[in-house]
């Protein structure tokens, strides 16, 4: 029996094989769990579809997060075909490259707003979603990084973003601890990933961090995939409104 044997969630955010939450969603199966998909659009729908195949995931679902109504269809078919689920993976962001390019000062409103909007506030609407399906002990992840707490050249306005996220983390963590739901982040060192692309100068910062973490190496999505099936396991049953650093030891030094 696996750690998460009879335990099924859903992931937001694969987008192909190099995605973190794809290193998430191999770790959860590994130990068990039944899992269900989202994408984006047609375009991402031929990757996720495939990736999620592998892993025997036969819900596999469309979900703009900006739409409401989308959020609400996935938990509505979740509860439909499993009833109750056990933990929910949001592990998305996005700004526009021009405004991750431009000077901070320079971001555009509609910029910021979108930023915000997908990368802090859907946490909030999956939440809300999810709640009538989510089981007691229960668990949400998402995905930070050390931006949100450091001026990272070039991270600019999903810095901002990866903030609010974190705080949201806090505020939802107090509000449903009574529902013996738990909320947390993990903070995940530089990875080469899709979203990583529009990042400026990004293969640098990657030496950097290899050069400056204690562990003298970058980490990767199997391993942040541990660290959420901990944070998703009855391991963690005592853990909420935590921000958990899985980045090679990068934010000691990256000051």
């Amino acid at each position: 029996m696996g750690l998460m044997s009879g335990k099924r969630g859903v992931i937001f955010g694969v987008a192909n094989e190099k995605s973190i939450a794809w290193g998430v969603a191999k770790q959860l199966r590994a130990a068990g769990a039944d899992l269900a998909f989202t994408y984006l659009n047609e375009a991402l729908e031929k990757r996720v579809r495939p990736l999620a195949e592998s892993v025997d995931s036969s819900i596999i679902l469309p979900c703009d997060v900006q739409n409401e109504e989308e959020i609400v269809a996935v938990f509505s078919e979740l509860e439909k075909q499993w009833g109750k689920i056990d933990f929910v993976v949001h592990a998305l962001a996005f700004a526009n490259r021009e405004d991750l390019k431009r000077p901070f000062s320079q971001t555009s409103r509609d910029g910021f707003r979108l930023a915000l909007d997908v990368s802090a506030y859907s946490l909030v609407s999956m939440t809300r979603c999810a709640l009538p399906v989510l089981k007691e002990g229960g668990s949400i992840v998402t995905m930070t990084y050390l931006g949100s707490v450091r001026a990272v050249p070039a991270y600019n306005v999903m810095g901002v973003a990866k903030a609010a996220l974190e705080s949201s983390v806090r505020y939802l963590a107090a509000e449903l601890g009574e529902k013996g739901i738990r909320v947390n982040a993990i903070s995940a060192g530089p990875i080469k990933t899709l979203a990583a692309a529009g990042i400026a100068d990004f293969k640098r910062k990657l030496s950097v961090a290899e050069e400056r973490a204690p562990l003298k190496r970058l980490v990767n999505q199997d391993e942040v995939g541990k660290a959420a099936l901990y944070m998703l396991s009855d391991l963690s049953s005592g853990v909420t409104g935590e921000i958990h650093y899985v980045d090679a030891g990068f934010n000691i030094a990256a000051g």
